[in-house]
Parts: structure tokens; C-alpha cells; sequence
């Protein structure tokens, strides 16, 4: 009889790490006269009414897997969409400060989503350019690649042959995979909210296994701004997706 070989799943390698980066959900409303509340300088809002929603989904999807530990932001949307997880699962989740969303200078406190809206250039230039520094005082892309490197380092040595779910933010996600796979980070900029992306990290190497899973989002392939997962890049602002 011949000898033959079949395809074979990824397997996490021994001593490796899952990471489940999980995008909040949808945050409440920007307005323009009432900046969000800043919490060290970056806008802290609540999560909206369909945020509170894909929390929960995302809580259900969650639940069937088994997830070892789970982290937070110190901004507040990423513990609200944790909330009904750690409900269901006793689980408690540690604070990551250097998960949380990059910095966007002028653009904070909501005011990025109004300069998209009324056609700021340098807004207009973020998906072009390919960096976030383009608005006046924001981070660069050096500095969020070396703490969200750094802070993904940190979660895997904690926590060898596990998976944890970390909650964070889109321009997080789109730098995170960038270094996984070696892209344009605003290539990936597009992390709906309450989407699920999967990391395996193995000492220096990170393995993406997928992006921007929404497949417990209601919608399919074809999600709306009433049904679905929200906007890509921080806060929603669509320009940023090139």
C-alpha cells in the first residue's frame, strides 16, 4: 500500500501563546462641543447601545472557547465589551496599559471623527501617508510598534501554552498584525468593532491565524452600520482605510 500524507490544522507550538485581540465595541457618539472624557490624554468613552450588544455576542462566542486569562485597556469601551464575558465566566482581567489606542494628538477626544467628517487635510492624508502622526501631536508609528511589541511580549511570557482574549483598539489591532506579518500597519486598519483577531506568539515568532472574525456578528459577509460591526481605524474614522 502506498504511503500517503494527509493536510494536517495548525497546532500551537509547545510553549507558545493564543491571543485573541478582540476590538471593543461600538463606542457612543462623537460631539463636537462635548469632547469624550480624557483619561491620560486619550478619549475615554462609553461603549453605545449596539456596542453593549456586540459585547455580549462577543461574550457568547467567547464562552465556548476555553480562554486562560483576559486583559483590558485602561480606557473604558475595551472593560465594558470584557464585562459580560467575565460575567459568564468568573474570570477577572488584568489592565495592559500598552494595549491601549494609540494617541492621536488634535484628533483626541472625538475630534478625529469630526475632521474626517468635514474633510480636514491632514485627516484626508492619514490613509494615504500611512501614519498616524500626520495629526499635529499624535503618536508615531515607531512608538506604538515598540509598546504594543512590547506589551504582547509581555502577556506571552505570562502565559506559555494558554490563550487569552486581550480587548483593545483598532489602530492596536492594525499595528499588531502588521508586525506579525510583516505589512503595512494601515493595511490592517479595517478590525471591525467586537471582531476577533488571532495571534500565536512563539518567542520572536508571530503567527496570524486570523483577522477581523466578526462571524458571531450578526450580517454575514455583509455587515451594515445598523447590523454589524462598526468603522475601521480608532474611533471609526473610515478614511483610514486605504
Amino acid at each position: 500500500m502506498a504511503v500517503t500524507y494527509r493536510q494536517h490544522r495548525f497546532r500551537r507550538p509547545p510553549g507558545a501563546t493564543e491571543i485573541l485581540l478582540v476590538r471593543h465595541g461600538e463606542s457612543e457618539p462623537a460631539d463636537p462641543d462635548v469632547p469624550f472624557p480624557l483619561v491620560d490624554g486619550h478619549g475615554d468613552p462609553a461603549l453605545a447601545p449596539e456596542g453593549r450588544d456586540q459585547a455580549e455576542r462577543v461574550a457568547a462566542c467567547l464562552a465556548a472557547e476555553r480562554i486562560d486569562a483576559v486583559y483590558v485597556t485602561t480606557l473604558r469601551r475595551t472593560a465594558e465589551t470584557a464585562a459580560p464575558f467575565l460575567a459568564r465566566t468568573g474570570l477577572t482581567a488584568a489592565i495592559e496599559p500598552d494595549l491601549r489606542e494609540v494617541f492621536l494628538g488634535v484628533g483626541e477626544g472625538g475630534r478625529l471623527r469630526h475632521l474626517v467628517a468635514t474633510g480636514d487635510p491632514d485627516a484626508m492624508r492619514l490613509g494615504t501617508v500611512g501614519r498616524w502622526d500626520v495629526l499635529a501631536g499624535a503618536e508615531s508609528e515607531e512608538a506604538l510598534a515598540e509598546r504594543t511589541r512590547a506589551a504582547i511580549k509581555r502577556i506571552a511570557a505570562a502565559h506559555p501554552d494558554a490563550r487569552v482574549a486581550a480587548f483593545t483598539h483598532g489602530g492596536v489591532i492594525g499595528q499588531l498584525v502588521a508586525l506579525a506579518t510583516g505589512g503595512r500597519p494601515f493595511a490592517f486598519a479595517g478590525a471591525d468593532n467586537a471582531s476577533i483577531t488571532h495571534l500565536v506568539v512563539h518567542g520572536d515568532r508571530w503567527v496570524l491565524r486570523r483577522f477581523n472574525d466578526t462571524g458571531h456578528l450578526p450580517g454575514g459577509l455583509d455587515l451594515t452600520e445598523d447590523g454589524g460591526a462598526g468603522g475601521a481605524g480608532e474611533e471609526d474614522a473610515e478614511v483610514v482605510a486605504p
